[in-house]
């Protein structure tokens, strides 16, 4: 059985706004973490749910066989290998028992349409989860659940170190990101 590892982190927002995000570790096979995330986010759920996984510029999405496919290259620093990543998303919006729940699932995938590239480790094992809902006034609850898997020979004590001090940076460029789309809009 996995080792589980619990922490709590307080993230200020840049933007003023404290909020509480539970950040619950499970060890995995791999050594690397899972990671669930519950709190509150400055910004509607449709534009939440809309940026969520688009907030790489270097993303190419299409339509395979009826499934939303995206391809994402990440740069590495360095001295690493940059990495790049197949995932088939869905997006839909639930009523449970009255509440508007907008749920994206997205989850890697291997595809004939999109072959491994020389100079990218490709990243097979990659799952995301996100829930949200309103929480009045131009906020949304937010449920995420993370797993990704980088590949390679990178340490895994490493990628969860990394990915736990990253964690707060995501969250505020996510918020950022809905902001300024907002002002366009």
């Amino acid at each position: 059985m996995a080792q589980a590892t619990i922490f709590h982190m307080l993230c200020n927002s840049t933007l003023g706004i404290n909020r509480l995000f539970l950040s619950v570790l499970i060890l995995q096979p791999t050594g690397l973490y899972e990671y669930k995330l519950i709190g509150t986010l400055r910004a509607p759920p449709d534009i939440l749910a809309d940026i969520s996984l688009k907030l790489t510029l270097k993303a190419y999405e299409t339509e395979c066989d009826g499934e939303t496919v995206t391809y994402m290259k990440m740069e590495f620093p360095f001295l690493l290998s940059s990495r790049d990543c197949v995932y088939v998303k869905q997006r839909r919006e639930l009523d449970f028992r009255g509440r508007k729940i907008q749920v994206v699932l997205a989850k890697g995938t291997s595809l004939p349409q999109f072959p491994k590239r020389s100079g990218f480790i490709r990243v097979s094992q990659c799952q995301v989860k996100l829930a949200v809902e309103s929480a009045g006034s131009n906020q949304s609850k937010v449920f995420i659940y993370c797993f990704i898997n980088p590949g390679g020979r990178i340490p895994s004590w490493l990628i969860n170190k990394v990915a736990k001090s990253a964690i707060p940076g995501f969250l505020a460029d996510l918020e950022d990101a809905c902001l300024r789309y907002q002002r366009r809009t």
